[in-house]
């Protein structure tokens, strides 16, 4: 896939329709610097928004990706096809949004509890409490390292795995977690130990 041959026709197409870069950014609901980025070839669009722009220029999705025109009309199978996939694409998104909120939240909720713990000298008043303090703090960590598990993809990776291991989901799942919690654990114990 040439990313600049793309991008040229992306931008022949827009120019054929009279359109500025900041008024096409604004019909998709993008900036104009992703515009821009996808002419150089820099970038190239969200495949939520190809079947968007195919309608916009009246191309199909092979020539926008193949950078070039092909035919005058767009194949129904492939509008619907791309059109799937998209809705797959955000559904993804917003899967993983939610997950990294939620860990989030409870990563910050957890790290009020360990400051209000420790301001308030409450942390070292019965070992029950010391526990619940370190639960916490270990808590902050291990959000953080799911955060980014999730933000990068990989426990997707982890959920997904290869269709061919011999090992369940679930329990490839559960070594991310744990794979999470121990990187979690090591940070705090290092920091610990440094004493910051």
């Amino acid at each position: 896939m040439d990313q600049i041959k793309i991008g040229t026709f992306l931008k022949t197409l827009r120019k054929e329709k009279n359109l500025t870069q900041d008024q096409l950014a604004e019909q998709l609901g993008v900036s104009s610097r992703t515009v821009s980025r996808w002419e150089t070839g820099m970038n190239m669009p969200d495949i939520s928004l190809l079947l968007e722009i195919a309608e916009l220029y009246g191309v199909t999705i092979p020539e926008l990706i193949d950078g070039e025109r092909k035919s005058e009309n767009m194949n129904e199978e492939v509008k619907e096809v791309v059109s799937k996939m998209s809705n797959y694409a955000k559904t993804e998104k917003t899967t993983i949004i939610k997950n990294v909120r939620t860990e989030s939240l409870l990563g910050v909720c957890a790290l009020a509890v360990v400051m209000l713990l420790d301001l308030f000298g409450i942390r070292s008043y019965s070992r029950l409490t010391e526990m619940f303090f370190l639960y916490c703090q270990v808590f902050v960590y291990v959000s953080v390292v799911m955060v980014f598990f999730h933000a990068s993809g990989l426990l997707y990776k982890f959920k997904h795995g290869d269709r061919e291991s011999s090992l369940p989901k679930p329990f490839l799942f559960l070594i991310a977690l744990a794979v999470a919690a121990v990187v979690a654990f090591g940070i705090w114990l290092l920091f610990s130990l440094t004493g910051r």
